[in-house]
């Protein structure tokens, strides 16, 4: 770093180094968790775990499954490109998730932990051509070595709220030193544009969300088949990527419901599926009988609530149910993404904390794509109107599936804004 740089970021980049033999250790206790896949730990610490293919590398990063599928498109583009794509992310469940839907001439790695050393490693063997780092990934150590080595480096998908402006604004040289070592910024909004702009990003675009151009999300045909025909003509909704507090209140709601749809059938698909056998026993608690996927079982004439506690598998469940009420959004977390039961048909449910996705739920709300309710008892009431009226269910859909296509268009806003950097590597490589 040059003596303009911040102190901050100095003192940030000598601690971790100094804290590297305490990583492994972290790794260890992660993995005793659940939050490391055991057989690819050393990725984390930058190891690589296949032989670096031949030819242009495009680094592609995002931090969870989320960021990883709204690239997709991108990553389908850049192999069109020439580019093998190397996909990082730092959570087993992604690797899980991404490894089924991932382009020809693209492979996953486990991100390395934010450690000098471990960097270096990881860049030494993959020498990637390109970097594109999704949203809001800021390792401050991965940025400074990229930016060392000469490598674009471009933030796409990229969002910065206003509560992380506010945060930002308290560190503004070590913000403006980590954004101007960025080539491109390519922001979702023009709200989000105008943050980094604040913050001292010195090229910010606006190409708009990668999330609503990301195709609807696939499910296994022979399992579609086996849970319609067990389902029949049952009413049906998902709670989905819901998250702890929110399992109650969807409990609650089934029951008020049963004097209504005496056969109707929940699903709860938590956001995180290692949570499976405690949502399992907040059902039991409330009187309610449940059946787990991840231990095998299907949904029979008896079960009340069947908990989707496996990873990749919503499109299966938008694809069953009418309705979807849309988690982490009746706690204050911000709400989770509504873009893939939109382009499913589903009508939409979401509670009053969405800011993670202002911008996606105020559009599908001003067309009356969705439903915002506060509690088990708004839950139970909106659907038990959608139950009973088959039109607003579907008008509600088809309003949802439009915006959200209106909408769309950033892939070929990215990658138009990305084609110089590729232009340029075809230039060198002919002098």
């Amino acid at each position: 770093m040059s003596k303009h740089d911040s102190f901050l970021l100095r003192l940030y980049g000598t601690i971790m180094a100094t804290l590297e033999p305490v990583a492994a250790l972290v790794l260890r206790l992660r993995q005793r968790r659940g939050k490391e896949d055991p057989t690819r730990l050393a990725e984390r610490r930058g190891f690589p775990g296949r032989p670096r293919p031949e030819g242009r590398i495009a680094w592609v990063h995002g931090a969870s499954i989320g960021e990883i599928v709204s690239l997709l498109p991108v990553m389908e583009r850049l192999t069109r490109r020439g580019f093998t794509v190397l996909v990082t992310s730092g959570t087993v469940t992604s690797a899980k998730m991404i490894t089924r839907r991932l382009p020809p001439r693209a492979l996953h790695q486990f991100m390395p932990l934010d450690v000098p050393r471990y960097i270096r490693r990881f860049l030494n063997h993959w020498e990637p051509d390109l970097v594109l780092v999704a949203e809001s990934e800021l390792w401050p150590n991965m940025i400074s070595e990229i930016h060392d080595r000469g490598i674009p480096l471009i933030l796409v998908n990229a969002r910065l709220s206003e509560r992380a402006l506010r945060r930002w604004r308290r560190f503004p040289r070590s913000a403006r030193h980590l954004l101007q070592s960025f080539d491109l910024c390519l922001a979702q909004s023009k709200a989000d544009a105008e943050r980094l702009a604040t913050l001292g990003a010195p090229r910010v675009n606006i190409a708009g969300n990668l999330k609503f151009d990301v195709p609807a999300p696939p499910a296994d045909a022979s399992s579609l088949a086996t849970l319609t025909g067990l389902i029949g003509d049952r009413p049906v909704w998902v709670a989905a990527s819901t998250h702890s507090g929110e399992e109650e209140m969807v409990a609650a709601a089934h029951r008020m419901l049963l004097a209504y749809k005496p056969d109707l059938l929940t699903v709860i698909a938590p956001r995180h599926p290692e949570r499976g056998d405690a949502v399992a026993e907040i059902v039991r608690r409330a009187g309610l009988t449940v059946a787990q996927r991840s231990h095998g079982l299907l949904p029979d004439r008896h079960t009340d609530i069947y908990v989707a506690d496996t990873v990749g598998e919503l499109g299966l469940f938008y694809r069953l149910a009418t309705v979807a009420f849309i988690g982490r959004s009746l706690v204050p977390l911000g709400g989770q993404n509504p873009i893939e039961p939109a382009k499913l048909g589903t009508a939409i449910l979401h509670g009053p904390y969405v800011h993670n996705f202002a911008d996606v739920y105020a559009a599908i709300d001003r067309r009356d794509g969705a439903m915002p309710i506060s509690d088990e008892e708004s839950l139970a009431r909106a659907l038990a109107l959608l139950f009973s009226d088959a039109a607003r269910t579907r008008s509600m859909a088809r309003a949802a599936a439009a915006t959200v296509e209106e909408l769309g268009g950033a892939v070929e806003r990215t990658m138009d804004a990305i084609e110089p950097y590729i232009l340029q590597m075809h230039l060198e490589a002919r002098v």
